[in-house]
């Protein structure tokens, strides 16, 4: 058995996670103890693994995530307003399937973000293109993207998310175009990919900000009637931590 050659080969045919599982069984000796169907699905399933690992922190990497966070973190303090079960819920992954919005509402510091970038870190382990983008920066993005001729590709980008969070809207009320952009993705989105929304104000004051009465309604009856809704109180975690 050349043991050098197959590593080789393992190494160019870019079988990391199959060259890894190798090594180690020769490190302890334990490939005598397999037989060759065994010791071929144990390959297998380590190559299987190590694509998916990759495959999650790919997918991490390009979603811009704002904070390295996970559900296990979540702090369940009884004043802060989290239901285990819903998150329980979204853990799973099917208001991504059936393109749901959940919108997180909450002051300065209630963890908004956070658990924001924990569902959409889970989402990234089931498989999941998300993207995180700051709402002004977004639309800020928009400005210049139409302006160089770029943006049919940010709109592209922006589609092509499994799911699509969306940080600090209600920041400033939207300008005509602003509004318009904002309902040509969610009309895109709806009942097709998730969105989740994360805002300081009440939901019952996003007619205000969006403005213009008819668009307001048009985006607001494509967030309200089929979304989650997680209200979060509580001190500042940004204090406590």
């Amino acid at each position: 058995m050349n043991t050098s050659k197959n590593e080789e080969l393992m190494y160019e045919l870019r079988l990391h996670g199959m060259l890894s599982s190798w090594q180690a069984l020769l490190e302890t000796r334990s490939h005598t103890d397999l037989s060759l169907p065994e010791g071929l699905q144990h390959l297998l399933q380590s190559e299987w693994l190590e694509r998916g690992r990759r495959r999650v922190a790919r997918l991490r990497k390009a979603a811009g995530f704002r904070y390295q966070a996970s559900l296990e973190e979540l702090a369940w303090t009884p004043d802060r307003g989290l239901d285990k079960n819903t998150i329980a819920l979204l853990a799973e992954g099917q208001y991504i399937r059936d393109g749901q919005a959940v919108l997180i509402t909450g002051p300065t510091g209630s963890g908004k973000s956070f658990l924001a970038s924990a569902l959409g870190q889970r989402a990234c382990e089931l498989g999941y293109r998300t993207g995180y983008f700051n709402m002004q920066k977004l639309l800020h993005a928009f400005l210049i993207a139409r302006a160089d001729g770029t943006i049919l590709k940010l709109l592209d980008k922006i589609a092509r998310t499994h799911l699509l969070i969306l940080d600090d809207f209600g920041l400033r009320p939207l300008e005509t175009q602003q509004r318009l952009d904002l309902l040509d993705i969610l009309e895109d989105r709806h009942g097709r990919m998730a969105t989740i929304i994360l805002s300081q104000l009440p939901v019952a004051n996003w007619y205000d900000v969006i403005g213009e009465g008819t668009i307001a309604d048009a985006i607001l009856d494509r967030l309200i009637h089929t979304s989650y809704r997680i209200e979060l109180h509580g001190e500042s975690m940004r204090k406590k931590r």
